[in-house]
């Protein structure tokens, strides 16, 4: 299968989650990927998570895991990390997420090399090559 060339944002969606044209950062130096998660509560039935700052309703994750995430500055964070599915280029792809307060970055979502190896390609001089396609 050949990669897909992606550029350097994009905007997706994210259907479990109700999330559809997000803006992410396709981000080759970092290994993980994570979301913006305004507002995260640990239920007896699991993960109580509010992916948008204007939500009302929240998705429980029964299956989530913790992990520890170092940022470019070398500070360790410990977070949650949930698994879902995440649409590029028309078609559906498991990733790993972890759960984070991006409000003050420019971007909810970045995409890291631990989702991006074995598919796709990164060109930083393009653009939202994923949506593009979806229009």
């Amino acid at each position: 299968m050949a990669k897909k060339i992606l550029g350097r944002i994009d905007c997706i969606d994210f259907p479990a989650l109700n999330l559809l044209n997000i803006n992410c950062k396709i981000d080759t130096g970092a290994y993980t990927s994570s979301i913006h998660c305004s507002k995260i509560t640990v239920t007896e039935n699991g993960l109580l998570c509010y992916f948008s700052d204007q939500s009302k309703t929240p998705i429980l994750f029964s299956s989530y895991s913790l992990t520890d995430v170092k940022s470019s500055n070398g500070y360790v964070e410990n977070r949650y990390k949930i698994k879902t599915d995440v649409v590029f280029f028309g078609k559906t792809y498991k990733i790993n997420l972890t759960l984070s307060t991006r409000s003050d970055m420019r971007f909810p979502v970045l995409i890291g090399r631990q989702f991006l190896k074995k598919k796709f390609i990164v060109d930083v001089d393009l653009q939202n090559q994923s949506f593009k396609l979806k229009q």
